[in-house]
C-alpha cells in the first residue's frame, strides 16, 4: 500500500540482491523520457559536433548536480525533496523559488506533452487536426490524473528503451538514407539554441532521494549508481541524435511545420513508413505516461503542500497547458528550450547552493564525499545564469 517518504524499500529475491541495478534504472527512467525527441532538430540548427560537445558538457554538467545531490542527501538524516533540501541549508527563500521552479518546470513539460501528443496522433491516423488530437489527448489523459491512477519513471525508461530500439533499427534498415553531409554541418552563430532542450532532456534531480530508498543499506553504492545512470543517457541521446539527423537532416527538418520537428515524427516522413509508425506510437506512449507522473505530481503539490480542494488542485494544474494549446501559444521544441533552461538552470544554481552548505550544516557521515569544488560548482552557476539569459533574450 502506501509508504511513507524515506521509509526503505523492500525487495524480493533478484530485486534484494541488485539494489544499485534497481537505483540506476530509477535514475536513467526519470532522465531519459520524451525531451529526448526534441533534441534532434535543435542540434541540427548547430550542427552535429557542435550538438555532440553540447550533449557531452550538458550531460557531464548534470551528472555532477546528481552527485552533488546525492552527498547532500546522504549527509541529512531526514529525506525530503528540493524545496525541503533548500529550506533546510538556504532558508524559506529557497524552498520558496525551489516550489516556484518545480511548478515551472511541470507546467512547461505538460504543455510540450499536450502539444507532442495532439501533432503525433495527428501523423499516425492522418486526419483531424494536431489541435482536435491534443484536445481528445487531455480528455483522456485530464481523467486518469482525476481518478488517481499513477504512471511511473520505469515505465518511461521500458517505452523509451524500445523507442531508441527502433530508431537503431530504422538506421539499420535506412542505412544507405544516413547521409554524411547531414552530419557535417556546422553553424557557431546557433551553438547556444540547443541548450535548453538539451538540459531539459538530462534533467533526473527528482530521483536521487528514491534511489537512496531503494539501496537500504547499501548506500555506499550510491555514488557508483549515479555515474552509471547518468552516463548512460549520454550514449544514447547522442546515438538516437546520429541516427535521426543522419537520416532527416537540417534542411529537411526546415521543411517540417514547427510542431512536426519532433525526432518520431520527422522520420516516420524520412524513413521507413512502418519502423516510423512503430516509434511514434512508442514516443505517444512516453508521452503519455509523462504527462501522467508530472500531472500528478503536480496536482499533490498543490492539495498536500499548500492544502487546497482536490477538485481546485486539479483544475489549477490542468488549465494552464491546454490554454497554451488551444490559443497556439507555443511550439513543442520551445517551450522544452524555456523549461529546460529557466527550470534547470534554477534548479541547478539550488543544488550548487545546498550542496556548498550541506558540506557545513550537514547531520550525517555521508557514504561518499567529494570535494568542495568551488570552480565547478562556480562555472556550473554561471552557465546556468549565461543560459537563462540567452533564453530570454
Amino acid at each position: 500500500m502506501f509508504k511513507k517518504r524515506g521509509e526503505p524499500k523492500e525487495y524480493s529475491n533478484f530485486f534484494s540482491r541488485h539494489r544499485r541495478a534497481i537505483a540506476v534504472t530509477t535514475l536513467m527512467g526519470t532522465i531519459i523520457g520524451a525531451g529526448i525527441l526534441g533534441i534532434p532538430y535543435v542540434v541540427a540548427k548547430s550542427g552535429f559536433l557542435l550538438g555532440f560537445i553540447l550533449i557531452l558538457l550538458i550531460g557531464l554538467a548534470c551528472l555532477s548536480l546528481n552527485l552533488f545531490y546525492g552527498e547532500v542527501i546522504l549527509r541529512t538524516k531526514t529525506q525530503h525533496q528540493l524545496p525541503g533540501y533548500a529550506q533546510k541549508y538556504l532558508g524559506k527563500w529557497g524552498k520558496f523559488v525551489a516550489g516556484i521552479s518545480i511548478m515551472f518546470g511541470i507546467y512547461g513539460a505538460l504543455s510540450a506533452y499536450l502539444i507532442g501528443e495532439g501533432i503525433t496522433l495527428y501523423t499516425l491516423l492522418g486526419f483531424g487536426s494536431p489541435l482536435l488530437f491534443s484536445v481528445l489527448f487531455f480528455i483522456v489523459a485530464a481523467a486518469i490524473i482525476y481518478f488517481g491512477i499513477k504512471a511511473t519513471g520505469k515505465a518511461e525508461l521500458f517505452l523509451i528503451s524500445l523507442l531508441v530500439l527502433i530508431v537503431v533499427l530504422i538506421g539499420i534498415f535506412s542505412f544507405d538514407g544516413i547521409k554524411l553531409e547531414n552530419l557535417t554541418t556546422f553553424n557557431l552563430g546557433q551553438i547556444f539554441i540547443p541548450y535548453g532542450v538539451i538540459l531539459f532532456a538530462f534533467l533526473g534531480l527528482a530521483a536521487v532521494p528514491e534511489m537512496q530508498e531503494e539501496l537500504v543499506k547499501e548506500k555506499k553504492k550510491m555514488k557508483s549508481a549515479i555515474l552509471i545512470g547518468s552516463i548512460i543517457p549520454i550514449v544514447v541521446y547522442l546515438l538516437f541524435t546520429l541516427v535521426v539527423l543522419g537520416i532527416v537532416g537540417w534542411e529537411n527538418f526546415e521543411l517540417l511545420k514547427p510542431n512536426e520537428r519532433i525526432a518520431t515524427v520527422a522520420l516516420s516522413m524520412y524513413s521507413q513508413p512502418v519502423l516510423g509508425v512503430f516509434a511514434n506510437v512508442l514516443a505517444l506512449l512516453s508521452m503519455l505516461t509523462s504527462f501522467l507522473a508530472l500531472g500528478t505530481a503536480l496536482v499533490e503539490v498543490y492539495a498536500l503542500d499548500y492544502k487546497l480542494n482536490r477538485k481546485l488542485a486539479f483544475f489549477l494544474t490542468m488549465i494552464l497547458p491546454l490554454m497554451i494549446v488551444i490559443f497556439n501559444l507555443s511550439t513543442f521544441i520551445t517551450i522544452l528550450g524555456i523549461t529546460g533552461a529557466f527550470y534547470g538552470g534554477i534548479e541547478g544554481i539550488l543544488v550548487v547552493l545546498i550542496f556548498w552548505k550541506a558540506k557545513k550544516m550537514g547531520n550525517r557521515n555521508p557514504e561518499y564525499s567529494l570535494r568542495k569544488h568551488y570552480i565547478l560548482g562556480g562555472l556550473l552557476i554561471l552557465m546556468f545564469i549565461l543560459g537563462m539569459i540567452y533564453q530570454f533574450l
